[in-house]
């Protein structure tokens, strides 16, 4: 995985090659960002660079064997931990990376390194409700695999991939080694959700803030994916809000379905706020709480993208208001009820929803309090 494999994030790229020219590599870095922004693949690429016997011109080679192994995620001195789990599992039972390895590497080279959490846990085929972690045994494989000296490269490297995922135990174990590391030892934490991790992590580590993926170089992946019409390809790089996952999705229309369903439940949500329905809120919360949480995720998402187009269109802003068809018509009519004033306190309400559902906050408590505190919000402005 070289870094001109991945699309967008130039500065970064650029920063993250000079760090490793003039020396300065901390031994406990944490990548932070969505899947989509290319964060997996940014730290498998830096890992590729670092350990590259021949890298030029702000990149790795990609031919040695170094350059290789490490991109089919195979170098003895890379070691990958990840969430994992499977249907059946007996009390008591360990269930650990390795087993999976695999299938990891399979996805991995079939995305390019830009996969979901949620295309992760298919893969394991773990159904709607089981996720995957990282338990306390696994730390301790951890510990073992780097007590041991590197192979080949100059330094061990453990990825952990959503770290946010392991139990306050494994947690602990973590952080004793980060406080006392090995000799070239290499550290790389990559996480979607930081505010998870422990703050004695949190502040052992160097962060890689990962941003989003600039509109223009989606707009041009859009147009590599088949979109010809240069508005549509404009319109789903807004739509995807620098998110390379979401615009797959969007050019495939994998996603249309699923922004039907989530735009009927924000219209049903709205309406009934607006017209103070409080009673017929609930059951409104018990709909959306029979959603998978992967779509009570989504349903948030599309919620908070509704939200900032119908304040553009209240502010005025129409030229920059990225909407067609049913979902600009209701939105037409629904802005003036979106202004300053209650913005930023329902976006608020949406992250912390997002939040609750993420750490397996029960959905139908979850829901209910949301929709009663945003039909408090919605009011004519």
């Amino acid at each position: 995985m070289r870094f001109a494999d991945i699309t967008g994030q130039e500065d970064l790229k650029r920063h993250l090659a000079r760090s490793v020219d003039a020396g300065r590599v901390s031994h406990a870095q944490l990548f932070s960002g969505a899947a989509g922004y290319g964060t997996l693949a940014l730290a498998v690429a830096y890992v590729q660079y670092l350990c590259c016997r021949h890298r030029r011109d702000g990149d790795s080679c990609g031919e040695c064997p170094d350059c290789r192994q490490i991109a089919a995620l195979a170098h003895p001195d890379l070691h990958l931990v990840f969430p994992v789990n499977k249907q059946g599992k007996k009390s008591g039972e360990a269930v650990r990376s390795d087993e999976f390895l695999e299938q990891f590497r399979a996805l991995f080279a079939e995305r390019g390194g830009c996969f979901s959490p949620q295309e992760w846990y298919d893969r394991l085929d773990l159904g709607k409700t089981l996720k995957g972690m990282i338990a306390a045994r696994e730390a301790d494989e951890i510990i073992r695999k780097l007590s041991f000296k590197s192979f080949e490269a100059d330094y061990k490297t453990m990825l952990v991939w959503l770290p946010e995922t392991m139990n306050e135990e494994a947690a602990n174990k973590i952080l004793k080694i980060l406080e006392e590391p090995w000799e070239r030892t290499l550290f790389i934490l990559v996480s979607e959700q930081p505010d998870r991790l422990l703050p004695t992590i949190l502040s052992r580590t160097q962060e890689v803030a990962v941003p989003r993926i600039a509109p223009e170089v989606l707009e041009r992946a859009a147009r590599e994916r088949g979109v010809t019409d240069p508005l549509q390809a404009r319109n789903m790089a807004r739509l995807a809000g620098g998110d390379l996952l979401e615009l797959g999705h969007l050019a495939a229309g994998e996603n249309d379905a699923a922004r039907r369903e989530n735009f009927g439940l924000f219209c049903s949500l709205m309406r009934l706020s607006y017209n103070d329905r409080h009673l017929e809120l609930i059951g409104w919360a018990e709909e959306a709480a029979q959603l998978s949480r992967e779509q009570q995720r989504s349903f948030l998402r599309d919620a908070a993208r509704l939200l900032r187009e119908s304040y553009m269109l209240h502010a005025g802003l129409s030229e920059v208001c990225y909407l067609w068809g049913e979902e600009l018509a209701f939105c037409s009519k629904f802005a003036p009820f979106v202004g300053s004033r209650n913005i930023e306190p329902l976006i608020a309400e949406i992250e912390s929803a997002a939040a609750q559902i993420a750490q397996n906050g029960n959905p139908t408590i979850v829901f209910t309090h949301f929709a009663l505190s945003v039909s408090k919000m919605i009011k004519h402005l």
